[in-house]
């Protein structure tokens, strides 16, 4: 039999664990790296509670060691001991500074943190994008435009886009900590967030609410960029998918249609309308796969596929039995939709 772990054992180990989980790297994805003005002043406001709470605790400990070294002596040290005067310090320092540091925190989290993180009004933004969320991707639409999206949204820099958030089915949650707070998505209703990057770059986000079996694999990223490369991007992103230049990709968009790719996925300029998963119209395009799990390379699309069950259990998309055959010259398709 296993020998038990003593407490003192199963602490340093606690210890060592919590070390060892800070070390990870945060993949771009912490609301310590504010990249907006939204997003410092979270920032800004979690580190005065930090330092609050850690003052309070500091003072806490050096009570619980002064009341430990004079244990055997009576009355209360430094202070002269009487009734009144106790009875002052357990209200003060127990009610009255609590109530005092509770209310000054309260006061600036609503009128000056939520003010400068709350969605604004659409009249104030320079552009409009509408994000589904579903199980489990994320879907990504531009307004007066063509183009469709999935699990990479694309701004442009030192911009005020309004972020208009619905879902596809279950409760889902928007986050992207660098840029702003989290914004709930619930069916029959329309929430929105203010996106708005300082400086070009990717912006790693998040399903904040458990939404079922592959919530921890339902993320995006946020590219910002400057105005003219998004213009190019949005261009592109809005035209239909590319005819098939080569006879293997000839081959892949003939089994899209015949392995019933269609039916679940669209292809924006041939007759596939399919809107169960993710526009593929311009997937090659994309630097990742199944919302983050995968890069988007020949490889990991081929063993896509091959078996989606494998790679993302849960997800949608069954294993159709493709050939083998099939899955090399819909891969070739695929990657050639930029």
């Amino acid at each position: 039999m296993p020998r038990p772990v003593r407490p003192r054992h199963a602490l340093t180990l606690a210890a060592c664990a919590v070390l060892v989980a800070g070390c990870g790297g945060n993949n771009g994805q912490s609301t310590l790296a504010p990249q907006s003005r939204a997003s410092r002043e979270i920032a800004t406001l979690w580190w005065w509670m930090l330092a609050i709470a850690c003052v309070v605790f500091a003072g806490s400990l050096t009570m619980l060691a002064i009341a430990w070294v004079r244990r055997r002596r009576e009355g209360m040290p430094v202070i002269e001991e009487t009734k009144g005067r106790t009875t002052g310090l357990v209200i003060g320092f127990g009610i009255v500074i609590p109530i005092i540091v509770n209310v000054a925190l309260f006061i600036v989290a609503n009128f000056f943190v939520i003010r400068q993180t709350e969605a604004p009004a659409a009249a104030t933004t320079s552009m409009t994008i509408q994000v589904v969320g579903r199980q489990w991707f994320w879907e990504v639409r531009y307004p007066g435009t063509k183009a469709v999206t999935a699990n990479e949204i694309h701004i442009p820099v030192r911009t005020r886009v309004n972020v208009v958030a619905t879902t596809g089915d279950v409760i889902h949650s928007f986050w992207v900590p660098e840029l702003n707070r989290k914004i709930d998505m619930i069916p029959g209703r329309r929430n929105r967030v203010l996106l708005y990057a300082d400086k070009p770059g990717r912006y790693r986000g998040q399903c904040a609410e458990f939404c079922g079996l592959q919530h921890a694999h339902m993320s995006m990223f946020v590219f910002a960029q400057t105005p003219q490369d998004y213009k190019r991007w949005l261009q592109n992103q809005a035209a239909g998918a590319r005819a098939p230049g080569t006879a293997q990709q000839q081959a892949g968009q003939k089994a899209f249609f015949s392995d019933q790719c269609a039916s679940c996925h669209a292809l924006r300029g041939t007759s596939a309308s399919g809107q169960v998963g993710p526009d593929l119209t311009h997937v090659g395009s994309r630097s990742t796969l199944a919302a983050l799990v995968l890069p988007n390379t020949p490889a990991a699309l081929s063993r896509w596929i091959r078996n989606p069950q494998a790679v993302k259990p849960g997800t949608r998309m069954p294993d159709l039995g493709v050939s083998e055959r099939d899955v090399r010259s819909l891969t070739a398709y695929l990657e050639s939709l930029k």
